[in-house]
């Protein structure tokens, strides 16, 4: 007698196995989301965003954003940074290696910069951007002085002040050249612009999460970040606190290569990626810190006779986050030793600023404003500034470090 076969058991295998396939498949493309972003344990988020135009980079930030102290910072990437270009094999700017819909050699250059991983890209083309900002119904950005027409420096195109862009505007306020009559750089103005865009996404963190807004930003600004991190970000960036937001620009030297002028980072780029790991390292850590979040002042003052030493020394500091107040030269140019006078009351403050330059030599300001320096007496109510810290520069300073 022939056993008939009961097809519905491998039917019904057929539909578990399929069913658990595409559970895993699921559970895997969501740890593909979130693998490497630092959203699952609060390690730094890295995130590279360029403003786009006429197929180039106009603006290029690296912003970097640690989820457990909510801290974040960026660096400014400029387009004519000289970089010896691994993707070309010469020397040239950055952002030739930049292409439309192609930028991960750009990237690469980029990570390559700063020795630092970037986990996301957002690219926002400037017709985009006016549809972006017009979505967060405006950006605010604070205007130090009138902007003028570039045709009639009798009509003021934007007033100075806080101003609230639309897209149209954003276009002028970016795209604005009117070198005889410019109060402040196009690198200064792309800065004050993309604060103010965090800042805004931040506040209207709610608004864009919902699916159909999200929906039109995705289409607006090409990014790898997922669906699921998306809104995550928009959260994290509602933390950030843009009146402490710092975007440090690459200092370095200015040289004529095939025609064209390019910046080349101070030290090969070491010290690029020296101030990029210290930046890292002061954002897992500032909360923590007896001086909280506070960004401190410095007087920087030459006290030798290299010329132009008090401002190149400036561009050094400012790189580490510090705000630097005046720049001068101290009472005499013989001073043989480096030293920085403490007004701060923040002693590990104090001894992190001095190990910048390796300086041995930190004098904490007496109440009688006086402190004993290179052998001597020195009145700090000479000083215009009272800054956090007077760096006054000595024989012993190379350009970086103290050699004593």
């Amino acid at each position: 007698m022939k056993k008939h076969i009961d097809f519905s058991v491998f039917i019904l295998a057929g539909i578990v196995l399929i069913v658990a396939a595409s559970i895993a498949a699921s559970v895997l493309a969501l740890n593909r989301d979130y693998m490497g972003t630092g959203f699952e344990d609060g390690r730094a988020i890295t995130a590279l965003f360029i403003i786009e135009h006429e197929g180039k980079p106009l603006g290029s930030y690296l912003l970097l954003y640690n989820q457990s102290t909510r801290q974040a910072a960026a660096f400014e990437v400029p387009g004519k940074l000289g970089l010896i270009l691994r993707q070309i094999g010469r020397v040239d700017r950055i952002d030739t290696v930049y292409k439309t819909g192609r930028i991960a050699p750009y990237t690469e250059e980029v990570e390559k910069l700063f020795d630092i991983k970037v986990n996301y890209n957002f690219v926002i083309n400037m017709h985009n951007l006016g549809k972006i900002v017009d979505l967060l119904e405006g950006v605010n950005v604070f205007i130090p002085g009138d902007i003028r027409m570039p045709d009639n420096e009798d009509a003021v195109l934007f007033s100075s002040g806080f101003t609230k862009l639309d897209g149209y505007k954003t276009f002028e306020y970016l795209c604005y050249q009117n070198p005889d009559y410019d109060i402040e750089t196009p690198e200064q103005r792309n800065q004050r612009f993309f604060t103010g865009f965090l800042n805004r996404i931040g506040e209207k963190k709610d608004y864009l999460k919902s699916p159909e807004v999200i929906r039109l930003f995705k289409n607006y600004a090409e990014t790898n970040m997922g669906g699921r991190v998306l809104p995550l970000f928009f959260d994290e960036l509602n933390y950030i606190d843009t009146d402490r937001f710092s975007i440090t620009s690459i200092g370095g030297n200015i040289r004529e290569v095939s025609g064209q002028q390019l910046l080349f980072p101070y030290y090969d780029g070491s010290l690029i990626k020296e101030i990029a790991r210290q930046t890292l390292s002061s954002l897992a850590r500032i909360n923590g810190g007896a001086g909280g979040n506070r960004v401190f002042t410095v007087e920087v003052l030459n006290g030798t006779e290299v010329a132009g030493l008090a401002g190149r020394t400036a561009d050094l500091i400012r790189g580490f986050g510090y705000d630097v107040i005046n720049i001068g030269n101290a009472s005499g140019n013989d001073y043989e030793f480096t030293e920085i006078i403490d007004r701060s009351n923040f002693s590990a403050e104090a001894e992190r600023f001095a190990g910048i330059i390796n300086c041995k030599r930190v004098v904490p300001a007496h109440d009688n404003g006086k402190f004993e320096g290179n052998g001597a007496a020195v009145t700090l109510e000479n000083y215009e500034y009272k800054a956090d810290f007077t760096l006054i520069i000595g024989k012993d300073f190379n350009g970086r470090h103290t050699q004593s």
